[in-house]
C-alpha cells in the first residue's frame, strides 16, 4: 500500500463526512508509519472539511499509526480506543479534539 492509496481513501471518506454543525476550529495531523510513510492533515473550519497531503504546524492532534490500522479505524473494523490502548495508536495532543474526529467520521 502507497502513501497515495491512503491518503486517496482517507480523502475520499472525510470527502462525505457532515461537518456543517461543526464551528469550532479542529486540525489533525496523520503520520503514517511503516508501509506507505508519509504525513496529511485534515482541518475542520466554518462548517468545512479539508484534506491535504502535508504537514501542518497548527495543529491541535496528530495522529502516529501505520496505514493498515488507520484504514481499519475509518472504516469502523477497529475501534479507536482499542487501538490507542494497544498501542497501534499513538496520540499526541488534545485528546478531547482527538475524540472529535468520531463526530465526523460516523456522519
Amino acid at each position: 500500500m502507497t502513501f497515495e492509496d491512503i491518503y486517496g481513501a482517507v480523502k475520499t471518506r472525510f470527502a462525505d463526512s457532515d461537518v456543517s454543525r461543526i464551528r469550532e476550529h479542529l486540525a489533525y495531523q496523520f503520520n503514517i508509519e511503516g508501509e506507505g510513510e508519509g504525513i496529511f492533515y485534515v482541518e475542520v473550519k466554518n462548517g468545512e472539511i479539508y484534506v491535504e497531503p502535508y504537514e501542518y504546524f497548527d495543529r491541535d492532534v496528530i495522529f502516529k499509526c501505520t496505514g493498515e490500522t488507520l484504514l481499519k479505524i475509518m472504516d469502523g473494523k477497529l475501534d479507536p480506543v482499542a487501538a490507542y490502548g494497544s498501542k497501534d495508536l499513538k496520540i499526541v495532543g488534545d485528546i478531547g479534539k482527538a475524540l472529535r474526529v468520531n463526530d465526523f467520521l460516523k456522519s
